[in-house]
């Protein structure tokens, strides 16, 4: 997710200031919506440019929103903070210009869907014949705020569904509720004035539901009739993507990484100062942690809402930096993000930042998971004939996202190298499916930890999942029960981790769209085990704390309790052993291996043996 667009999608204004009426028949309510926001005036208007000012998550900022009122085509321009890029929808494509230049056409996830809605709502599409061909069911009359509201419940063809509110008094808009993505997000209108002969909000409140600090506002300074405007007004643009050079004019630069916890670990240089620790993330951007920007003295902008696998938001915030090396590469002038992963005594590692999409985006990346590798690849230099099977990718947001099955259920997945696990299905898609019913045996745990917290589902195997024509038998597989979080999407129906794809050299081809997978030769540590234990475990003063333990699982029957802080493993000191490494052991040792413990809690000490067993 590219925050600084994240921030701002969905600024464009809803151009028919609505009415709606006491009565809750649907064409009653759009009726007077239209006579309420100036009804005929509508007719014969093609193009309205809006121009606003944006205020909210610590930044400040503005733009423009060209848009057709006839087929709903748009295209918005920002800036916010030390940010600014675009995104719009030319009838077709729904895409995004990130702050660096980068262009993504959204054909993943639930962004075409969105626009689709947006366009609905540009065109005044309901106010056609047939509500133009949406499904539109009456919610009754509900109270907002001081006022009572008509809702209806609209789904346009090849879009999805969005509430509208509409006040029962003054018969405007007051209110839309959209799903989108893992956020439901509310955006309020009010301060309606006449513009020619049609009456419009010229005051948006943004509110993602992550809080009232989230909050973002759009307040229009000017809005202008324009005749019909050329079609590539509305296309994306073309990107800017070359802000880097390779030492010695090469063409590809290869350098080794670690890999714990299933993660990618590698060295960055910022602003000449390194090595530091970086992990490589296809389901992320270009990231400093706060102590890493204070150190450096990188000012810092804003806090925009962050999220991650948990329930909770984290601040996000913008920095400019002047260099970032990675390998013999240096990129220079780069906006980056600024956030906190709290995730060091999760890892046991001190991670300082993280390279994202904004890397992958502009090279061809091979990650050799069997030589612990990285090479990154001029696309123009890159040659495909021995990177094995191709893949076709769109994106979902900045990650790559792949067609593939599960059990021979049809499926989306992400494929994101920051995810330890193999494979996670997201809680609606596990739900529809009702496969913890076919799934007998198996265990509720934490299954990952990342920016907000801790992520729990029901951990089993799946028979087979397909990515692409490549198929994988017996994986490890989660259906997540999380309520926030990415996995409480319905926009994806599974993340691909890790732990399913160290079994190949992977290419990303991101210009292209196309991820390859080729097998790596021999056996593969570490692969198709879960833990042993029944515990999750993190780095805590004096060792390692225990967080959480599954239920009549080995831990919970040797008497380890959550809250348990582990000193000793066998003996040896917990604190002299990284927690990554005791992690493996509790996967890979064998059935029946018992493991001795000492624990303290509270006050007392206890020594407590654990019969590692299988659990799935």
């Amino acid at each position: 997710m590219r925050q600084a667009a994240a921030a701002v999608a969905g600024i464009a204004l809803v151009f028919s200031a609505g009415a709606t009426c006491a009565a809750t028949d649907p064409s009653a309510v759009l009726s007077a919506y239209r006579a309420a926001s100036g009804g005929d005036a509508w007719n014969g208007k093609a193009v309205m440019k809006a121009t606003v000012k944006i205020a909210g998550q610590g930044m400040s900022g503005g733009g423009s929103i060209v848009t057709d009122l006839r087929n709903g085509a748009f295209v918005q321009h920002y800036t916010l903070g030390p940010a600014g890029g675009a995104d719009g929808f030319d009838g077709t494509n729904a895409w995004q210009q990130g702050p660096n230049g980068d262009v993504n056409l959204e054909k993943g996830g639930d962004a075409l869907p969105l626009a689709i809605n947006q366009a609905y709502r540009n065109t005044n599409a309901w106010w056609r014949p047939g509500f133009g061909g949406a499904s539109v069911v009456s919610d009754g009359m509900q109270p907002c705020g001081s006022a009572h509201c008509d809702v209806l419940t609209i789904t346009p063809h090849g879009g999805k569904p969005f509430e509208a509110w509409f006040d029962a008094g003054t018969h405007l808009l007051v209110r839309t509720v959209e799903k989108q993505g893992a956020q439901t997000v509310t955006t309020r209108f009010g301060d309606y004035r006449a513009s020619d002969g049609v009456r419009l909000p010229w005051n948006e409140a943004i509110d993602n539901g992550a809080g009232a600090r989230y909050l973002l506002t759009v307040a229009t300074t000017s809005v202008d009739f324009m005749p019909v405007q050329p079609s590539d007004t509305y296309a994306p643009p073309k990107g800017t993507t070359g802000n880097f050079s390779i030492a010695n004019g090469a063409t590809q630069t290869t350098f080794p990484f670690h890999l714990y916890n299933n993660h990618i670990y590698a060295d960055a240089w910022v602003n000449g100062h390194g090595p530091l620790t970086f992990i490589f993330d296809t389901g992320g951007q270009n990231i400093l942690v706060p102590s890493t920007a204070r150190a450096l003295g990188i000012e810092v902008h804003g806090a925009m809402p962050g999220s991650g696998v948990g329930n909770k938001t984290a601040d996000y915030g913008l920095a400019k930096v002047a260099t970032l090396r990675i390998g013999d590469i240096t990129f220079r002038n780069q906006l980056v993000g600024v956030l906190d992963f709290a995730i060091d005594d999760v890892e046991g590692v001190h991670i300082q930042g993280m390279a994202g999409f904004e890397l992958f985006k502009r090279f061809v990346t091979r990650i050799d998971y069997g030589k612990h590798t990285i090479t990154l690849i001029e696309p123009a230099h890159f040659d495909p004939r021995d990177a094995g099977t191709p893949i076709p990718f769109v994106f979902n947001d900045d990650d790559p996202e792949v067609t593939g099955s599960f059990e021979g259920i049809p499926a989306k997945f992400d494929i994101d190298t920051g995810a330890r696990d193999s494979l996670t299905l997201t809680a609606p898609f596990a739900q529809a499916h009702n496969l913890r019913a076919t799934h007998t045996k198996g265990v509720e745990a934490v299954g990952g930890w990342g920016v907000g917290g801790a992520s729990r589902g029901y951990v089993t195997r799946g028979k087979e999942v397909t990515i692409g024509p490549m198929r994988i038998p017996d994986v490890v597989t989660s259906f997540s029960s999380q309520k926030k979080g990415t996995f409480s999407s319905a926009a994806f129906q599974g993340n691909v981790g890790a732990g399913l794809l160290k079994r190949f050299v992977v290419t990303f081809d991101y210009p292209h769209h196309t991820m390859y997978l080729k097998p790596l030769p021999g056996p593969v540590a570490d692969l198709d085990t879960y833990d042993r234990s029944g515990m999750w475990i993190n780095v805590a003063k004096g060792g390692m704390q225990v967080m959480d333990v599954t239920a009549d699982g080995p831990a919970a029957q040797a008497g380890i309790e959550a809250g348990d802080v582990i000193t000793e493993v066998d003996g040896k000191p917990a604190s002299s052993i990284p927690v990554y490494e005791l992690r493996r052991m509790l996967r890979d040792d064998s059935p029946g291996t018992l493991v001795r413990f000492t624990i303290r809690r509270g006050t007392q000490m206890h020594k407590l043996d654990v019969k590692l067993r299988d659990q799935i």
